[in-house]
């Protein structure tokens, strides 16, 4: 990675015009004391016209035009900010790889770092919409080849007018986007906070007192609310994007598997490494950190660090999703006998586990409680943990007593989208104690997880972690296991290990 010449210019929406000229200070310990005359004058000259102009909406266009025109209706008379989110340190002058806040993408389409939909509202109850953008590095000031954040640095950006034509949306410079919130303080405003800190301070300096703030901050409580509320149903669109993620991930399974025998010569990165090889050819990345779990490590419910030995006779639990370019997410994990075999105990532990996923399944149709799956799927583990002796019976005392879960440890799904666990904070009478719709999207993935240092169990079941988790949409008559050319059945898993299952 080559050194910028000067630090990443500090891109905060302080109304900053676009003519100002870039320092060309050097960097402390860059080889290059300054920028002559003779070579800004020549930097500014000699440049095509690369400006794209016929440009089609994106294909959700449609779609989140429909999504504002929702929110606009809920707020009538608000002014309502939605921010993509900045660029993240990762260390000195490097940042993290962007990812846009999740509410900022279902309105609008838009991936840009530092970008911000505003609805503006015009006095009828209805709301102009702007993405206020960052537009094309400037060539006249030197912006574009000496700012840290510059095109010649970081690649083209699309100008106002083509992020115009691509979001079907008015556009403007988002660093202008400060002044204008000072400039019109009085209506009633609504911000998508944790995303864009000098945003929220612009309008914390707007509010007269303590009090004031407190009441914002509910406000834009309720704004983030109602969009984690209205994103637990997805339209068609979403539904398709969503199948996108599952079909890749069922391909990157399939790359897993294929890969084992070198997995084994190394460790459970190269599982991971696998899998995030096929994210990246056919999406924008991992829909979240891959558990890429074997032998004990797959009683850790999110193994992350994936150093493990992969090895014969034991188990590997994959847990993963490609998320795709529009960031959608799949959610899918496989627990896979090294050796090709499920032993005799392995094997009745993913019976059992696959027995309550089935039972799990069931329970999700449109009306249904959504928790039906969740008490569905932990009543045959409560049954099964009985009937081995591990807890004492009966099973209605052991689901009771939620005993059970020193076993099962976590829930037996959630919701699926935009984010792996999808509108976390929508109110508790629409998920977790609401009913089933269609368009719903969860995840049914019961497991069993043994620790190695548990007293509790004999001995050959220690060390064994067995998760199964699909994807599954609810429909108008029932569901649809999006996730289901991947095998589940352990006489299945067998045969896909051995290279005899269907190609993925």
């Amino acid at each position: 990675m080559t050194e910028h010449q000067r630090p990443h210019a500090q891109r905060q929406h302080d109304g900053a015009g676009t003519e100002a000229p870039v320092s060309s200070t050097p960097r402390k310990n860059g080889p290059y004391k300054g920028v002559s005359e003779e070579l800004a004058a020549w930097m500014r000259t000699g440049w095509a016209d690369t400006e794209r102009r016929d440009l089609r909406p994106l294909e959700q266009a449609p779609y989140t035009a429909k999504r504002r025109a929702a929110l606009s209706a809920r707020f009538p008379g608000e002014r309502l900010v939605i921010p993509a989110g900045q660029l993240k340190t990762r260390s000195n002058d490097t940042e993290y790889p962007f990812r846009p806040s999740s509410d900022y993408v279902y309105l609008t389409g838009d991936q840009s770092d530092g970008g911000c939909l505003v609805l503006e509202p015009t006095g009828d109850g209805d709301h102009e919409a702007t993405a206020y953008l960052l537009p094309r590095s400037n060539r006249e000031n030197g912006e574009f080849w000496l700012d840290g954040q510059g095109e010649l640095w970081t690649g083209r950006r699309n100008s106002l007018a083509e992020s115009g034509q691509l979001l079907g949306l008015a556009t403007h410079d988002v660093r202008e986007l400060a002044t204008v919130l000072r400039a019109a303080p009085s209506a009633p405003t609504r911000i998508l906070r944790g995303h864009d800190h000098a945003l929220e301070r612009v309008l914390r300096e707007l509010r007269d007192d303590e009090a004031a703030e407190q009441e914002a901050a509910e406000r834009d409580s309720e704004l983030a609310t109602h969009l984690a509320d209205v994103r637990l149903v997805k339209d068609e669109w979403e539904i398709g994007q969503l199948q996108r993620a599952v079909d890749s991930t069922v391909r990157g399974f399939a790359d897993v598997v294929a890969a084992l025998p070198r997995a084994r010569a190394t460790s459970e990165r190269y599982i991971e490494g696998t899998f995030f090889l096929r994210a990246r050819v056919e999406g924008n990345d991992v829909g979240y950190g891959t558990i890429a779990a074997a032998g004990p490590n797959s009683t850790t419910l999110h193994w992350q660090r994936n150093d493990g030995p992969v090895r014969d006779g034991e188990m590997v639990l994959l847990d993963a999703g490609v998320e795709t370019t529009t960031l959608y997410t799949a959610d899918v994990t496989r627990t896979l006998p090294v050796s090709g075999t499920f032993s005799e105990t392995q094997r009745r532990v993913y019976e059992l586990v696959l027995a309550a996923q089935e039972a799990g399944i069931a329970e999700v149709a449109p009306g249904k409680p959504f928790v039906a799956y969740h008490e569905a799927a932990q009543r045959v583990l409560a049954e099964g943990l009985v009937e081995w002796g591990l807890l004492e019976g009966p099973a209605d005392r052991v689901v009771e007593l939620g005993l059970q879960r020193r076993y099962s440890l976590h829930g037996t799904g959630h919701m699926l989208g935009l984010d792996v666990h999808d509108c976390a904070i929508a109110r508790t009478e629409c998920y977790v104690d609401g009913v089933l719709e269609p368009g719903m999207v969860l995840t049914v993935e019961p497991g069993l997880y043994f620790q190695p240092d548990d007293l509790t169990v004999p001995e050959e079941l220690r060390g064994i972690g067995v998760r199964i988790e699909d994807d599954v949409a609810v429909t108008d008559d029932g569901n649809r296991v999006l996730s289901a050319d991947l095998p589940r059945r352990p006489e299945d898993v067998e045969a896909w290990l051995a290279g005899s299952s269907p190609a993925v």
